[in-house]
């Protein structure tokens, strides 16, 4: 008996890459286009599928298997989505000091973030106070939630401990 491997899974395997990479982010390439998309930082449910059908792309088909044109096609997409789409569409509409309205991604998004929260700060604008406090910032109730601090109230472990002390100490 010879020990083979049945061919098409050898095959199947030699053509999937299981890491694509757009932009700083490396894809998961196992997993639909759909799903990988939805990794990236700014890119949701909603905006992963545009990118599919815009790329023309079955998004359930698995991203690692893609041809390279079709990859392309996703990641030339991804870079243009803000001109593919609305301006209600993108997560970054009227930025503060060029105006323009832009899709931002990956690390992209995450330090403009940092920017904005940072600008807010400097200028101890309302937000920016409550950034610095580390208290809720969108007018969310703080009477019962939030709280950062240690547990208020009883220690039952501690307690429990102190009565295991006692009964040791009693039994001697």
């Amino acid at each position: 008996m010879s020990e083979e491997q049945p061919q098409g899974d050898t095959e199947d395997d030699e053509d999937l890459r299981y890491f694509v990479r757009i932009g700083q982010t490396d894809l998961d390439g196992t997993k639909s286009v759909e799903r990988s998309l939805i990794e990236m930082n700014g890119i949701g449910r909603r905006t992963a599928r545009i990118i599919a059908h815009e790329a023309e792309v079955d998004r359930t088909a698995t991203f690692g298997r893609l041809d390279d044109d079709d990859i392309d096609a996703v990641v030339e997409t991804v870079e243009n989505y803000a001109d593919e789409v609305p301006d209600w569409l993108n997560n970054r509409q009227k930025a503060f000091y060029s105006g323009e309205t832009t899709h931002e991604v990956g690390n992209d998004l995450n330090m403009s973030r940092r920017h904005d929260i940072n600008r807010l700060k400097m200028i101890e604008a309302y937000r920016g106070i409550r950034h610095k406090r580390g208290q809720k910032v969108r007018g969310q109730r703080t009477k019962s939630t939030g709280r950062t601090e240690g547990t208020i109230g009883v220690n039952v472990e501690e307690i429990r401990e102190e009565q295991a002390e006692e009964e040791a100490a009693g039994e001697e």
